[in-house]
């Protein structure tokens, strides 16, 4: 199986390699793992103590961020090597401060592992929660490397849990312990003879409390909400849109300002966006410090700020739900202690789940349930600080994962 495995990588790398030639974002991965072993060698020397960290994306980096954090002021003597399978979270956190050197993790072969591993020779490896790539972990275990899974997250359905999945399942062993998010995940460890398994529950909540202890003033965010209800829209796709255009634009004629942060910040959707609104607009892109609080909408087209403007919002809808691209953070606007919104498709989402239960936030289905919650949040400021309450204590009553896995580390 694990030749076949390995066949299959080989076939993937040239299909990507062709793909890559009418995809851009195929491109950046491709091109960026062209540059990933002498990149490590211009930073990594053989006598270097060294951690490294591996994430699939931007969400699986924001969920490691507060161990990784920790770990960089606890050890100022080791060089961190951070590492990504996607653009999307290479792209973005490139330049971040929390490592010394950002690649793409190679494609899974032995050999990269091998040369991936003689250079940057760890002293501690973390990954965070989904990744599991065989010939890396084979390796990894080979050499009897201090390697953690956090925020782990099992489901029935994973091939771990099937009688077809031995080889899937034998790359869990190289894991020197996992830390999950919940005792579901836990006992789906058990079931297989895991037991090296610990509920920390999801780092997430630690990274978002730490938003609290910053600076969130946005200046131009304050003037254009010039005091008013606001309510913002974060990380949205088309299928969101669809829900509240309609709401902005019926609704011009009451006290409220909007603050769109699309997902896709292409200048082509925010134009088509932009043309959706019948109300007066203005983009980050196109800023006037005189004109922002004449607004009534303002369209984030920008990366950076969302956690930061959530501090303004008296409510929140959280995109991704409405279809199928995945609901995206909604602990983000949780802490602030505000009401959120969401779309239908949350099934994959346990906070999601458990904050719709505890009744912070609502899960909508259409046009018209979207109207008539956020009515109900507008009209009603009780019911948005009774809602904005559970999910403020949620968040306070679910960090500390952190504090779990420093404990466990030991160099």
């Amino acid at each position: 199986m694990r030749r076949l495995y390995s066949i299959g990588i080989y076939i993937a790398h040239f299909v990507i390699g062709l793909l890559s030639l009418f995809n851009s974002k195929l491109k950046l991965g491709v091109d960026g793992r062209k540059e990933t072993f002498q990149k490590l060698r211009n930073s990594i020397k053989p006598n270097d103590k060294t951690f490294w960290f591996h994430c699939a994306s931007l969400g699986e980096y924001e969920q490691g961020l507060p161990v990784f954090e920790a770990l960089k002021a606890k050890y100022t003597d080791y060089k961190i090597v951070l590492s990504f399978f996607s653009p999307s979270g290479y792209e973005i956190r490139k330049n971040t401060k929390v490592a010394d050197v950002v690649v793409y993790l190679p494609l899974d072969t032995k050999t990269n592992a091998k040369r991936f591993l003689d250079i940057v020779n760890p002293d501690y490896i973390i990954f965070v929660k989904y990744e599991i790539w065989p010939n890396f972990l084979s390796e990894i275990k080979r050499r009897d490397l201090n390697t953690i899974l956090i925020s782990a997250v099992f489901r029935t359905h994973q091939s771990f849990f099937k009688w077809y999945g031995d080889f899937m399942r034998s790359s869990l062993f190289a894991f020197n312990h996992i830390f999950t998010q919940d005792k579901n995940s836990k006992e789906l460890l058990k079931s297989i003879r895991y037991d090296n398994v610990s509920v920390s529950g999801d780092t997430r909540f630690d990274r978002v409390s730490n938003q609290l202890n910053i600076n969130n003033t946005v200046n131009f965010i304050e003037d254009f909400k010039n005091n008013k209800t606001c309510i913002v829209l974060g990380s949205t796709w088309p299928e969101d849109d669809k829900l509240y255009i309609d709401y902005i634009n019926e609704n011009s004629a009451q006290d409220l300002k909007f603050v769109i942060a699309p997902h896709n910040i292409k200048p082509n959707y925010i134009q088509s966006l932009k043309s959706q609104l019948k109300i007066k607009t203005l983009c980050f892109s196109e800023m006037n410090n005189k004109t922002l609080s004449e607004a009534k909408v303002f369209i984030l087209d920008t990366i950076g700020y969302l956690s930061k403007v959530y501090s303004y919002a008296d409510i929140a809808y959280v995109g991704g739900a409405a279809g199928n691209t995945g609901l995206h953070n909604i602990l983000e606007p949780a802490v602030f202690g505000i009401p959120i919104l969401i779309g239908k498709n949350h099934e994959k989402f346990p906070e999601a789940k458990k904050l719709i239960e505890l009744n912070g936030v609502t899960s909508v289905t259409n046009i018209s349930e979207f109207e008539t919650a956020i009515n109900t949040l507008v009209s009603n400021k009780e019911i948005r600080e009774q809602q904005g309450k559970i999910n403020k204590l949620f968040i306070e009553k679910n960090k500390g994962a952190v504090i779990q896995i420093l404990d466990y580390i030991r160099i």
